[in-house]
């Protein structure tokens, strides 16, 4: 990574904020990702789970650099205090890879957007990377949830006989009269939210098994209660038009109570996942057409936004969030 002039330039809000998120981030699944080498037997996922630790390392390395050259503090993120790896298996090895997915396509969507708010060449060529790498990835992830029989694609629809167009704004209804089938792309975003769901489900099924903390295990069961509801709803709308669900992920968590995570990990894991679906909603409010729809997504919606509001006084209570950086106050 070459440094000119423009790379020495201040450090925007905007960069600041990316690559903090970023740091965060990655430190967070780098001790995850470690925890998962110790327990995988299947070899191919055991490179692709190799690999991704890799890759986190690499962009956590990279963020280090950037910061270096305007000495900007590096972040305490999550350490080794904040995994044991001698902690017995919590998952069989077909969920790393739907969680490796879905924690991959997350990461995609902050460094997609962060590429549009920085200027510096630099920190342009880190997230540019951090993307493609990403990309790269998930189509290794795809490929092998594929061979592996694992992968549950979108539903299939008719392809149309002709080009149509819209003549009724009853196009729009959900609640009363005549009322359209899905179109695609709202079936393509419902079938993505439950698969999110169904991975977060499952790691909240986990975590509240382990967690030290009654606070903190009560604070998963009722993410567990939320991600049901969320599951029963999307799934309510594809049953409606004759098509499949995702399967629970549920049956892949192995029973146990000792915990290979801390709990400051883990908290800030279902926040971090629970954030991730509110940029979920908005995508998928953004190519909904029937007003049914909308009105399920903003009320799940609402409902996580306090849940996440709950989860963060739990963190401050404890000490535990990292305070992102701010602008300068003046006394």
């Amino acid at each position: 990574m070459k440094i000119g002039k423009k790379e020495m330039t201040p450090l925007t809000s905007a960069e600041i904020g990316n690559l903090w998120a970023t740091y965060i981030g990655n430190s967070m699944s780098e001790q995850v990702l470690s925890y998962f080498l110790q327990h995988v037997e299947d070899t191919e996922i055991k490179d692709v789970v190799q690999f991704s630790l890799e890759l986190c390392q690499d962009f956590l390395k990279r963020v280090e650099k950037i910061y270096q050259t305007v000495n900007h503090p590096i972040p305490v993120g999550f350490t080794k205090d904040d995994v044991n790896l001698k902690a017995p298996r919590l998952f069989q090895d077909e969920f790393y890879l739907h969680y490796l997915r879905h924690a991959i396509r997350a990461g995609i969507s902050v460094y997609g957007v962060a590429i549009h708010f920085v200027s510096r060449n630099d920190i342009q060529d880190f997230f540019v990377y951090t993307v493609e790498e990403s990309m790269k990835l998930v189509v290794r992830i795809d490929n092998l949830l594929v061979n592996k029989g694992f992968y549950s694609p979108s539903p299939v629809i008719p392809i149309p006989k002709k080009v149509d167009f819209v003549k009724k704004k009853s196009y729009f209804r959900g609640f009363f009269g005549e009322i359209r089938p899905l179109h695609a792309l709202e079936i393509a975003h419902l079938y993505e939210n439950i698969n999110s769901n169904c991975v977060g489900h499952a790691l909240l099924y986990a975590f509240s098994q382990v967690a030290q903390s009654e606070k903190i295990r009560q604070f998963f069961t009722k993410g567990q209660e939320l991600t049901t509801k969320a599951i029963e709803t999307y799934s309510h709308y594809l049953t409606e038009s004759h098509l499949k669900s995702p399967a629970i992920l549920d049956p892949l968590v192995i029973p146990t109570k000792i915990s290979p995570f801390s709990d400051k990990l883990m908290l800030f894991h279902e926040i971090d996942h629970f954030t991730i679906r509110v940029r979920d909603f908005a995508n998928s409010l953004a190519v909904n057409g029937r007003h049914d729809l909308s009105a399920s997504y903003l009320k799940i919606f609402t409902t996580i936004c306090w849940f996440v509001q709950e989860g963060g006084n739990l963190l401050v209570e404890n000490g535990w969030m990292e305070r992102i950086p701010e602008a300068p106050t003046y006394k």
